[in-house]
């Protein structure tokens, strides 16, 4: 659970730096992020290997992929423009594209528990 926790908590607090003006804050927060990410696509890579059959677990391990690329791309982009003071548009928008995986996949993780909840009672 940490495994996967960490990234998450990492891209968080980029993104509340990045709301309150601590850009440098940010860009390490993301930098940090980056291997907590590739390790947690990687096991979660190697759960979907072991159960071919689970498709969620093979869109979990896509959505890590993802999340992952972003995390580069807006790492990348923020890298020259941190001595600045300034985010450029496709670093920001890459951050929100990030939380939205994480949403995405949070909610492809609870949409079997949904399932059960919605299933009518027998009689």
């Amino acid at each position: 659970m940490g495994r996967r926790a960490l990234p998450v908590l990492l891209i968080l607090t980029a993104a509340f730096a990045d709301s309150r003006g601590a850009h440098g804050l940010a860009f390490d927060a993301l930098l940090g992020a980056v291997p907590f990410t590739a390790v947690a696509g990687l096991v979660s890579f190697g759960a979907y290997l072991e159960r071919r059959q689970d498709a969620v677990g093979g869109l979990q391990a896509l959505l890590w992929l993802l999340a992952l690329c972003l995390v580069v791309l807006s790492c990348a982009v923020r890298s020259p423009a941190t001595e600045a003071g300034v985010v450029p548009p496709l670093g920001s928008s890459a951050l929100v594209a990030c939380l939205a995986i994480f949403v995405l996949k949070a909610l492809v993780a609870a949409a079997p528990y949904a399932r059960l909840a919605l299933r009518p009672a027998k009689p």
